[in-house]
Formats: C-alpha cells, sequence, structure tokens
C-alpha cells in the first residue's frame, strides 16, 4: 500500500481552489443528494477534505452522528470547525480509509450512510474493491451510499474536453500531494461487486461531474436514465 496523499497544506486553500476551477459545482454535485439523508442516523464520510458536506449535512438533520475518516488532519480540524455548533455529533477518525477498520458491530450500530465525495478518485479500482468489500458487513441493510467524482463521458466531449481536464487535475494533486494514482479508478464496479445497486444518478458538465446514489439493499430497483444539469 502507498503512502497516502498529503492534504495538509492545502486544508485552507480547498475551497478557493475548487472555486477557482469549477466554481460552486463540485459544491453543488456534493449536496445533490442532501434533502434525501433526512432519515439517516449514522454516518460514515470518508476524505470530506474541509468538511463542507458534512456540515450541510449536520445542518439538514439534527439526529445524525458522524464518524469523519481522513488522512489528514489539518483536513480533520477544518471539518470540526465547520461543524460549529453541530461538532458534538462528529468524531474524527485520523487515519488511511484503505486501512481504517469500522467498529465492531456489538460496539456499534451500523451505519446507514456512506459518503465519499471526490474522495475515490485518489484510490486505485483494487482499493476501492477492498474498501467497498470491508464496509458491505458494517452498513445497515438499508443503507445508502453517496458519491461524488469525476467521469470522462463517451464522444468528443470527453476526448477532447474531460480527459484532459482530468489528466491535468491528477498532475496537479500528484505534484501539491504527491498522490500516486494517475487515471480515474471503476468505482461502480467495486461499488456492485459489494452488492451496491444504483439507485440514481445526476451529471453536470455534460458528464464531467457526476452525483451517485447507491443502496445496499438489493430489492430495490436500479435506476438507468441520467440526469443532465448544466
Amino acid at each position: 500500500m502507498s503512502q497516502p496523499a498529503d492534504f495538509n497544506r492545502l486544508a485552507r486553500l480547498y475551497r478557493w481552489m475548487e472555486l477557482f476551477s469549477f466554481g460552486p459545482l463540485l459544491a453543488l454535485t456534493r449536496r445533490t443528494f442532501l434533502g434525501r439523508l433526512k432519515h439517516v442516523r449514522r454516518a460514515l464520510v470518508l476524505g470530506d477534505g474541509d468538511g463542507r458536506f458534512t456540515a450541510g449535512l449536520l445542518r439538514a438533520n439534527g439526529n445524525v452522528h458522524v464518524d469523519a475518516v481522513d488522512a489528514s488532519v489539518d483536513m480533520l480540524l477544518a471539518l470540526l470547525g465547520r461543524a460549529g455548533p453541530h461538532a458534538d455529533r462528529v468524531r474524527i477518525c485520523l487515519g488511511d480509509a484503505r486501512a481504517w477498520q469500522p467498529p465492531a458491530a456489538v460496539a456499534a450500530p451500523p451505519y446507514d450512510f456512506i459518503a465519499t465525495h471526490f474522495f475515490l478518485d485518489c484510490l486505485t479500482t483494487q482499493e476501492i474493491q477492498s474498501l467497498t468489500a470491508s464496509l458491505r458487513g458494517a452498513v445497515s441493510p438499508s443503507a445508502l451510499w453517496v458519491v461524488s467524482e469525476f467521469a470522462i463521458p463517451p464522444g468528443w466531449r470527453g476526448r477532447f474536453l474531460a480527459r484532459p481536464i482530468v489528466a491535468s487535475l491528477y498532475f496537479c494533486f500528484r505534484l501539491l500531494t504527491g498522490l500516486t494514482v494517475r487515471s480515474l479508478p471503476d468505482h461502480a464496479l467495486a461499488l456492485r461487486q459489494a452488492g451496491f445497486i444504483l439507485l440514481d444518478r445526476r451529471s453536470r458538465l455534460g458528464g464531467l461531474l457526476n452525483a451517485e446514489l447507491w443502496s445496499a439493499n438489493s430489492s430495490q430497483s436500479a435506476l438507468t436514465p441520467t440526469h443532465q444539469t448544466t
């Protein structure tokens, strides 16, 4: 297992880097399914950066308790700061999510929600397969998993627009954080192999940005159409 990327130096700049590169679109993508999470009670948030999604979830749902896992202590401190008066409902866990183990079932109830926003693209497909297999046993039968990720859509937009953008992002983060991954993993394959099904997907920028809602309940109907949002 390679060393995790070092995001400490970006903690104070992360929001401004996003705004400079994509305006509000990354934040909007993270919040796509926030309104459908009012019922969740125990959430696991992996790699939320400076914590803007976690803060939004805590404000929208007064009953949820969050375990936040990140390899960057500065990002976790930023997350707690953004949680503000709701910080007492957050437990931070400093560590590499690839090696982190969820609490045993006898020690804590299962998670009914997992969030990974622009985090899985920092891993390889094999690492995501290992992660999803590990977490599958730590969630409730009806748990939801929200994923926000970059994607390269088919056709000329993917070839001439999305692919160069994704390549430049990987190059920048390799220089700034030491990230070793250089191409988008197949997170959907890993989630399906772990028994999750896709319920909904919303796309922005012609498919470059995607928000996906997955469920651990295999009896639910998987969604096929993709909703485009500019």
